[in-house]
């Protein structure tokens, strides 16, 4: 079993950077693969990005391609998503997701943990 907490959401302008974190319980954290996803109200849920279990592989979503980066800690049981030069369409509800196996996914369905989700807020 993996719990996944998300942090560091907030309310920023346009152009701003934020800094989210996900930490994960359990002694599996570094056998799984971790992904980003939100979810903008009235919307479905998409992919931002994903890590894979070594840290080594990563993906993103052309909408954030440049701006955004995945990391991960297996050390603190961490993983991180830094969001830079941040648009008014990035406001969502950011959720940290868990997958057993190397690579990770831009597929939802494929996570078997998710978090409670971090809310971010873009301002123009």
């Amino acid at each position: 079993q993996v719990q996944l907490v998300e942090s560091g959401g907030g309310y920023v302008q346009a152009g701003d950077s934020l800094r989210l974190s996900c930490a994960a319980s359990g002694r599996t954290f570094s056998s799984h693969a971790k992904g980003w996803f939100r979810q903008a109200p009235g919307k479905e849920r998409e992919f931002v990005a994903t890590i894979s279990r070594s840290g080594g592989s990563t993906s993103f979503a052309d909408s954030v391609k440049g701006r955004f980066t995945i990391s991960r800690d297996n050390a603190k049981n961490t993983v991180y998503l830094q969001m830079n030069s941040l648009k008014p369409e990035d406001t969502a509800v950011y959720y940290c997701a868990a997958r057993p196996g190397r690579y990770g996914s831009s597929s939802a369905y494929e996570y078997d943990y998710w978090g409670q989700g971090t809310q971010v807020t873009v301002s123009s």
